[in-house]
């Protein structure tokens, strides 16, 4: 049988493709902008036919329906990284969360979470009969090669993205057609304070050196004081709209990299129909599974990787909170620590935590004398190179802890240094 006769022979409606997620199953669905809405829209649709479906995966970046109280006894969400559409479902106790490495979840689908289902988002297949997962290789590729069931949403607008990111027609059991945008995200407005926080990231980048960037105003802000150096390179679970501009006034070229010269090596991508049209059919861009571009020792065969990631507070030994505020679960590891740790064991290589001095418009300092009760340490203090604020850059490596309180109270928005000056004083029993 052809290829093609194979396709035809598999191709369903969304509603008849759904209709084989079966009550007590697990779905894994794609991650991120691509998450197969249509597909999730007829499950939903359908969610009277169910009960006590798991649904799994990282951040939601659409609706997240199956996650509203009226849904609950049909789906039960359990997130490796909670969103905004997903945090509430948790907080009331119609979800979980599953703490876990972003460069691990390959393995927890292999061995702990085994997928029944795994819902995708796939590009046309090409001449040869192969779907290329666009967005989302991350997890999606991994889950798809050991889910009993692979549904498939074929969609023109998916980019095809080169790499480790191709699933031919053979594999696939279900296919529904639906086309439609893929779900965008808008690059962040970028404040005074995030700008300045972005140029004290950038003092610490040379050129040559690859990247590690997360996503927000942060990350977009650093790249905008990039323009003058020269060679970078990428090597990043993730990038946006931002890396497309370097790209095109040639500061980003991947020439130095000692692992993929030439390539952007990237898990999954968030951005504007600017950078689908950038990644589509393009060599460049090699996309590959998490569990290899996360890989700490992949990542520290980088020489010069600089790690660049937002967090939610810092105590006064170091110690880095990013997913949670005191007891509430907010997001989830990710990827930071692991490139946190790759970075420190590459050859050269840089880990940056960045995040504005306060929060709550001024009214908290995110430098504190202790973590808020409940929180959970995402970085440990012994892995944190820098910290960077709007105020200046603390050099956290190798330094006593009186060192670094010292070095993290110059950075504290000026109003809280008097309380922190205080702390030290109590703590370290000596003069700030």
């Amino acid at each position: 049988m052809s290829w093609k006769d194979e396709y035809n022979k598999k191709l369903c409606s969304l509603k008849e493709a759904v209709s084989h997620i079966k009550s007590g199953d697990r779905v894994v669905v794609a991650h991120a902008v691509g998450e197969p809405s249509a597909l999730l829209d007829a499950m939903v649709e359908n969610a009277e036919s169910y009960k006590n479906v798991e649904i799994v995966h990282m951040v939601a970046m659409g609706s997240a329906k199956y996650c509203q109280p009226e849904m609950a006894g049909h789906f039960r969400h359990n997130s490796l990284f909670l969103g905004g559409s997903t945090r509430k479902a948790v907080e009331e106790g119609r979800g979980d969360f599953t703490p876990v490495y972003f460069s691990e979840v390959p393995n927890l689908l292999r061995t702990t979470l085994h997928p029944n289902v795994v819902l995708m988002h796939v590009t046309p297949p090409d001449e040869h009969g192969y779907c290329s997962l666009g967005v989302s290789v991350d997890y999606t590729k991994p889950a798809s090669e050991v889910a009993d069931i692979r549904i498939a949403q074929v969609n023109k607008n998916m980019p095809r993205t080169m790499g480790e990111s191709f699933i031919h027609v053979s594999r696939l059991d279900y296919i529904a057609e639906h086309d439609a945008p893929i779900i965008e995200l808008q690059p962040p407005a970028i404040s005074d304070v995030e700008q300045a926080i972005g140029k004290n990231c950038a003092s610490l980048i040379g050129d040559g050196d690859t990247l590690q960037l997360g996503i927000g105003a942060i990350p977009d802000a650093v790249l905008l004081f990039l323009k003058d150096k020269k060679d970078l390179g990428i090597h990043s679970e993730m990038f946006s709209d931002g890396v497309v501009e370097l790209v095109e006034a040639g500061v980003i070229t991947n020439r130095r990299k000692n692992l993929h010269p030439g390539k952007s090596v990237v898990t999954f991508l968030m951005g504007t129909k600017r950078l689908y049209d950038y990644v589509n059919n393009n060599p460049e861009v090699h996309m590959m599974p998490v569990d290899y571009v996360n890989n700490p020792s992949v990542i520290a065969r980088n020489d010069n990787l600089v790690s660049i990631n937002s967090c939610v507070q810092v105590d006064l030994l170091g110690q880095v909170v990013s997913a949670s505020v005191g007891l509430k679960q907010i997001s989830g590891v990710g990827g930071q620590v692991d490139f946190v740790r790759g970075a420190n064991l590459s050859k050269n290589g840089r880990t940056i935590m960045a995040m504005p001095s306060t929060a709550q418009g001024g009214k908290v300092s995110k430098i504190v004398p202790l973590i808020d009760t409940g929180a959970a340490v995402t970085t440990s203090r012994y892995d944190v190179n820098y910290v960077v604020t709007e105020y200046g850059v603390a050099k956290l490596k190798y330094k006593t802890l009186r060192e670094r309180a010292r070095e993290l109270i110059g950075i504290a928005h000026p109003d809280f240094r008097p309380n922190l000056a205080e702390e030290y004083e109590k703590r370290f029993k000596s003069k700030f």
